[in-house]
């Protein structure tokens, strides 16, 4: 059974930071294409970071380029956001995703952590 949990979401003020994590399981993590989405209610999912496999190539959406910063560790078959100037319309949910759609693989969600930040 395929498991992605995540966890580091939290209330921070503007200009804060924060550390999001993914840990996978029942998976072959290498494989993978590791995505960070974040919801807001009445808005459609958003990608924010990608980190793909094996070549590692990493993009970001325009909001939160020179703020945010993925990374995998393939060791603990973790994938990692780090968020840093947080802003107030950072605040979402944050979802986790493990993605081999492209290849005719499947694609599988976590359950999402709620990243508020607020003064």
């Amino acid at each position: 059974q395929v498991q992605l949990v995540e966890s580091g979401g939290g209330l921070v003020q503007p200009g804060g930071s924060l550390k999001l994590s993914c840990v996978a399981s029942g998976l072959m993590f290498s494989i993978y294409d590791m995505k960070w989405y974040r919801q807001v209610p009445g808005k459609e999912r958003e990608l924010v970071a990608v980190i793909t496999s094996p070549y590692r190539t990493i993009d970001y959406a325009d909001s939160v380029k020179g703020r945010f910063t993925i990374s995998r560790d393939p060791s603990k078959k973790a994938v990692y956001l780090q968020m840093n100037s947080l802003k107030p319309e950072d605040t979402a949910v944050y979802y986790c995703n493990a993605d081999r759609s492209s290849y005719g693989g499947e694609t599988y969600w976590g359950q999402g952590t709620q990243v508020t930040v607020s003064s």
